[in-house]
């Protein structure tokens, strides 16, 4: 089966030395350039490859943006800083034009003891076939026409008068059916129009400084069909100088919650 544009625009590689060649895809930017969520799948791809542990799954990926990486070539330089009996901890710096872009550190580790397993449920949505899809794409978002998102928890962004919460969820999956990895959960964790959006009406880019990501159930991802869409809530609760963070929950259709995550970003100043 050929790679879709996904795999396409996340490939890599491994010159079996830690140098790992990839692409930047600008199919999947905003106004402030690639999307982050897109950005962490591009560089936990390469950790993966150069890793090259199947067995180990990635566990937690946390990336500072340095600056905006550019469309177009750009290599991630992997370090495997250690390996134990069941985790492997491994850097990586994006680099481009010879100057670090991005910095990251992943865990990716077997599974422990079975017991005990618990979790918060998931939110109570309206199931996936009876919610409307969004059928409109903002000017400067090419990454939204990617998606199928149906929001159906908080109101839509940009709306008069804003919420009075900055909580927003529903149902999305990538129109490109693929199974449900580590890297595409990456990509959802930042793909979801921000929360902040339906309290602050601005229709412009939010630069993510950080991002980090505690992938929860590989296992249970792994056995859902291709295109099987995932329920997501994200929550924001603070603004304060030009900064705000976001919290995401991410969770499949049995609510097995399959990735947590939280970013701080940048709010540019209303017009």
């Amino acid at each position: 089966m050929s790679a879709g544009a996904f795999d396409r625009a996340i490939s890599a590689e491994h010159d079996g030395a830690g140098r790992v060649a990839v692409e930047i895809d600008d199919g999947w930017s905003t106004p402030v350039g690639p999307n982050g969520g897109y950005v962490a799948a591009v560089v936990l791809q390469a950790i993966v490859e150069a890793v090259a542990r199947p067995e180990r799954e990635p566990r937690s990926l946390t990336l500072h943006y340095l600056s905006t990486p550019a469309p177009g070539p750009a290599t991630v330089e992997v370090a495997e800083e250690r390996s134990g009996r069941n985790l492997t901890t491994a850097s990586a710096r994006l680099v481009q034009d010879g100057r670090t872009r991005v910095l990251a550190l992943a865990a990716l580790g077997g599974p422990y003891a079975p017991e005990p397993e618990f979790g918060t449920p998931p939110p109570d949505l309206t199931p996936y076939d009876e919610a409307e899809p969004i059928e409109w794409v903002p000017p400067g978002f090419p990454i939204v026409e990617r998606f199928d998102l149906r929001p159906v928890l908080g109101p839509l962004p940009f709306v008069q008068p804003p919420a009075g919460e900055a909580l927003t969820g529903g149902w999305m999956r990538l129109r490109d059916e693929r199974p449900l990895d580590a890297p595409l959960l990456a990509l959802y964790t930042d793909a979801w129009f921000p929360a902040v959006f339906v309290r602050e009406p601005l229709p412009v880019g939010v630069p993510t400084l950080d991002l980090t990501i505690h992938f929860r159930a590989p296992a249970a991802a792994a056995v859902l069909e291709p295109g099987t869409p995932v329920m997501v809530r994200f929550a924001t609760r603070a603004a304060r100088e030009g900064y705000f963070e976001e919290d995401g929950e991410l969770w499949a259709p049995d609510g097995t919650l399959l990735a947590i995550s939280r970013q701080l970003a940048i709010l540019p100043p209303r017009p």
